[in-house]
Formats: structure tokens, C-alpha cells, sequence
């Protein structure tokens, strides 16, 4: 390897453009501590998300409480028809929930179409 004399500016210049461009060791092991860190935190918390799958699957299999109505009696058809009136009611609310996000995005398309094609083109930030 040989050495040359390089002006201190250029030197400068060209240290500067590697470490803007590379990352320093020390930062890279801290990466990986971090990585480390967030990876052992997602194992405690897929540890407890499975503990409470595990207690939610054993609450089901020995249901707790008094029984509810008998099918066929008034409480369960009354109870039947509650949710029968829910479910339409919901459905229509969707409905109409959907048809009014296509009325925005077809104002939205429109708008698109007034406004040039230069306006559109300018960066937005992304907020």
C-alpha cells in the first residue's frame, strides 16, 4: 500500500463523505443491542399472549354461569329477533356507510381531474 500526500481539505472532504455514508461499528452494535432488545420484548409478549389464548380456550370448554334460555322458548325467540333487528340495522349502517366513502372518493377523483397536472406533480409532505 503505498502513501500519498493529499491535500487536508480533500482528506477532510472525503473522511466526511464515509461517514455520512457508513455507519461507525459502536452504532451498528448498539443496532443490534436494540434488535436484541425488541426481539426478547415481542418473545415476552407472544409468552403472554399465548398464557391468555391458553386461559381464554380453557374458559370456553367450562362455560361459567347459569345456563341460557332453553331454544324454543319466548326468552330465546325474543332474544333471536333482538339480534335479528341488530344484524339488519348494522348491515344498513355498513351500507350506507360504504356508499358514502365511494361518493368521497369519487369527489376526490374528480378534484384530481380539475386540478393540472403541474399542481400535482409538487411534493406533499407526508403528514
Amino acid at each position: 500500500m503505498k502513501r500519498v500526500l493529499v491535500p487536508a481539505r480533500l482528506r477532510q472532504a472525503v473522511r466526511s463523505w464515509f461517514d455520512s455514508r457508513y455507519i461507525s461499528i459502536a452504532d451498528h452494535r448498539q443496532d443490534i443491542r436494540d434488535a436484541l432488545w425488541e426481539v426478547q420484548t415481542l418473545r415476552r409478549e407472544m409468552a403472554a399472549l399465548q398464557a391468555e389464548v391458553e386461559r381464554l380456550r380453557a374458559a370456553v370448554r367450562q362455560p361459567a354461569g347459569p345456563p341460557g334460555p332453553q331454544p324454543g322458548s319466548a326468552d330465546a325467540q325474543r332474544v333471536a329477533g333482538d339480534a335479528h333487528r341488530l344484524a339488519k340495522e348494522t348491515a344498513q349502517a355498513l351500507d350506507g356507510l360504504l356508499q358514502n366513502e365511494v361518493l368521497i372518493w369519487q369527489a376526490i377523483d374528480d378534484l384530481k381531474a380539475r386540478v393540472p397536472a403541474v399542481a400535482r406533480e409538487e411534493p406533499r409532505p407526508c403528514a
